[in-house]
């Protein structure tokens, strides 16, 4: 949704865009997504973040339909400013406990003073539905909790309801797919002789840990876009229009929200 909103903004500026004639689509592996952008959190100078979203599985369709071989297709650079789309932390993102450790190699470096001997937190990995991390970042032991699956975050927003919002965790990262986005209901589908005799959460995962490895940046502090995105626009984090276009709160839709 940030993206979109970056989009329509920071971009149109940049362009000389009227943001009005900008029309964002995003392709994604979760179904609940085109639901999501007709929420009014997702709405800024009257502007919707998103216009349409198309899952994973329906843009191979279109593909497959359209006769295109990407294996034919020229490589191409993206287009500027964003033209380093995602340092290796940002290709993680799709895997439960992605978001905890591309936040961790930015927070305990930035503790820390100093760059990290190693980026890799695989405290945070694998396909278990809770996990607990506890990293030593100089004076400060991080702490956090993953989750992933709705009924693993149930469990866990009960827990802070009880002790009245205080929690032991700096940061709680909860994915509703279990496994991930990468586990997505817009993803493809595998039949069950397939699922019997393949690990799909392993082979996805094992895609994005080894295109982190082999990316140029992995910390997503050190994305150069992500740095001129802030002082050409943003300011600094945690400032006034940082929090207008990239962060967002819920209000209460009740047991089953209306699609506009």
């Amino acid at each position: 949704m940030m993206f979109g909103a970056m989009l329509k903004s920071y971009y149109a500026q940049k362009e000389g865009i009227d943001p009005k004639d900008i029309v964002v689509v995003s392709v994604m592996p979760c179904v609940a997504k085109k639901y999501e952008i007709s929420r009014p959190e997702f709405e800024v100078d009257g502007l919707r973040d998103v216009d349409y979203v198309i899952t994973t599985r329906e843009f191979a369709a279109m593909v497959k339909f359209a006769s295109i071989n990407f294996n034919f297709l020229p490589d191409e650079e993206f287009d500027a400013p964003f033209a380093h789309a995602n340092s290796g932390s940002g290709v993680i993102f799709g895997v439960t406990g992605g978001v905890m450790e591309a936040a961790i190699r930015t927070v305990a470096e930035k503790l820390i003073g100093h760059e990290l001997d190693s980026v890799e937190f695989r405290q945070a990995r694998g396909p278990k539905g809770s996990k607990e991390i506890s990293v030593n970042a100089g004076e400060i032991t991080v702490k956090g909790l993953v989750v992933s699956g709705v009924g693993n975050a149930k469990e866990v927003l009960e827990v802070i309801k009880q002790n009245k919002g205080v929690s032991k965790y700096h940061f709680i990262e909860i994915m509703g797919c279990p496994g991930g986005c990468i586990m997505g209901g817009g993803q493809p589908i595998y039949d069950s002789v397939v699922r019997e005799h393949v690990d799909v959460f392993k082979l996805r995962s094992q895609v994005l840990y080894k295109a982190d490895e082999a990316a140029p940046i992995r910390k997503s502090h050190e994305n150069p876009d992500v740095k001129a995105l802030y002082e050409d626009f943003l300011v600094e984090p945690n400032s006034h229009k940082a929090h207008k276009y990239l962060h967002t709160s819920y209000a209460s839709k009740g047991r089953f929200g209306k699609m506009k």
